[in-house]
C-alpha cells in the first residue's frame, strides 16, 4: 500500500498533500471487458509535470494540473483506464546545458518513484534535452536502463528545427538501439500566432494537430524513417492531419517528382504511416474507422490527453467503432501499448 508520504515526496504536480489511501478505496474500478474477457487498458497520452522542475524552469504550471493523485485515479477507476504512461510536454528546449541538466535529472527521477510507488497503474516516458543531443541519448539511456522508464517524451520540434534535422540522428540511433517508444506531442512555436488568435483557440485547436502534421512529414520525405526503419513513435492526436489526407502525401511525388527527387524514398509517403503508432485521440468513431483503415488498426494506442479534460470516454470511443474487430478493439485499448512499453499483462 503507497502511503500518504510517498505520494506527496514524490512531488508530480497531481500530486496533492490532501490525498490518502481511504479517499481513493470509495471509487470501484471499471473493468473492461471485450467478448467475456477482462482486457487491460493503457493510456499512452497522460500528462504530468514536476513543480520543483517548474520551479527552476519559471514556468507556471496550467491550472489542469492542479488535480490530486486521488482526482487522477477516481477519473482513470471511472473510465476504466487501468494503467498510464505519463509524459511531460517539453517545455525545455530553450534552456541552457548547465540548467536543463538539472531539470531532466530531477523530473526523470521523480517520475521514476511515482512509478516505483505504483506499479499497476503508472510506467513514464523520459524527458531528453533534445537541445543537446549528445546529453540527450545520455539521458534516455539512463532513464531507460536505470530508472526503469520506458522510452521518451518529445515534441513535434526543438526551437524551429524539424526532428528530421540531421542533429538529432543520436538520438533516434539510441531510441533504435534500446527498442523503446518515443511519444511525441506537439511544441507551441510562435510560427502562426497572428493567425491563431480570436475564438476557437486555434492555437491548440488547428496548431497541435498541425505541427503533428508537419513534424511526420518531414521524417518521412527527409528520408529519416528510412534511415532508423526500427525506430518506434507514438504520434499524439491520431497522427494530425496527416492520416485524413495522406494520399496527397503520394499524389505530390507522382504530380511534382521533383519536389521529392532530394531524397530517394524506399516506398510511398504513406506507407510509413504503417510503421508509426498513432494515439485514438480523434473522438467519434467516423474518425478512429478511417484512421485504422488508413494506418492499421494494429498501430493504434488509446490516449487520453489526461488531465486536460478532451475526453472522458476513450474507452467506449474504441469499444464504441463498430469496424473494429474485438481482436483489435483489445490491441488498441492496452496489448499493442503493453508490448511497446514492456509491460506484463
Amino acid at each position: 500500500m503507497t502511503t500518504r508520504r510517498e505520494f506527496v515526496a514524490a512531488g508530480v504536480a497531481f500530486v496533492g498533500c490532501s490525498l490518502f489511501p481511504e479517499a481513493h478505496a470509495q471509487v470501484r474500478r471499471r473493468e473492461v471487458v471485450v467478448n467475456g474477457k477482462r482486457v487491460r487498458t493503457i493510456d499512452v497520452h497522460a500528462h504530468a509535470i514536476i513543480p520543483e522542475a517548474q520551479a527552476l524552469m519559471k514556468q507556471k504550471a496550467a491550472p489542469a494540473y492542479a488535480s490530486t493523485m486521488a482526482e487522477r485515479l477516481k477519473r482513470m477507476d471511472e473510465q476504466g483506464i487501468d494503467m498510464q504512461a505519463l509524459s511531460i510536454n517539453p517545455s525545455w528546449y530553450a534552456l541552457e546545458r548547465d540548467l536543463v541538466t538539472k531539470v531532466i535529472e530531477l523530473q526523470n527521477e521523480k517520475l521514476a518513484e511515482i512509478c516505483a510507488n505504483n506499479r499497476e497503474r503508472f510506467v513514464a516516458f523520459a524527458s531528453v534535452a533534445l537541445q543537446y543531443p549528445d546529453l540527450a541519448v545520455r539521458q534516455l539511456e539512463h532513464g531507460v536502463k536505470k530508472l526503469g522508464l520506458r522510452g521518451a517524451a518529445i515534441g513535434g520540434s526543438v526551437e524551429g528545427l524539424e526532428l528530421s534535422n540531421a542533429k538529432f540522428h543520436p538520438v533516434w540511433a539510441k531510441a533504435e538501439e534500446l527498442g523503446v517508444l518515443l511519444f511525441m506531442h506537439p511544441q507551441r512555436t510562435p510560427d502562426l500566432d497572428n493567425r491563431l488568435k480570436g475564438n476557437g483557440g486555434l492555437d491548440n485547436t488547428i496548431w497541435n494537430p498541425l505541427e503533428t502534421t508537419l513534424a511526420l512529414s518531414h521524417l518521412i520525405y527527409e528520408g529519416t524513417l528510412d534511415r532508423f526503419p526500427g525506430l518506434k513513435l507514438c504520434a499524439a492526436h491520431g497522427g494530425g492531419y496527416l492520416p485524413s489526407y495522406a494520399d496527397r502525401s503520394d499524389h505530390v511525388c507522382l504530380t511534382f517528382p521533383e519536389r521529392c527527387a532530394a531524397v530517394l524514398l524506399k516506398k510511398a509517403p504513406t506507407e510509413y504511416l504503417k510503421q508509426l503508432y498513432f494515439d485514438s485521440l480523434v473522438f467519434s468513431p467516423e474518425a478512429l474507422r478511417h484512421l485504422a483503415a488508413q494506418v492499421g488498426a494494429s498501430q493504434l494506442v488509446m490516449g487520453t490527453d489526461d488531465p486536460f479534460g478532451w475526453t472522458k470516454t476513450s474507452v467506449d470511443h474504441i469499444l464504441g467503432t463498430p469496424e473494429l474487430s474485438d481482436a483489435q478493439r483489445a490491441a488498441i485499448l492496452g496489448q499493442t501499448a503493453a508490448r511497446l512499453l514492456g509491460i506484463s499483462l
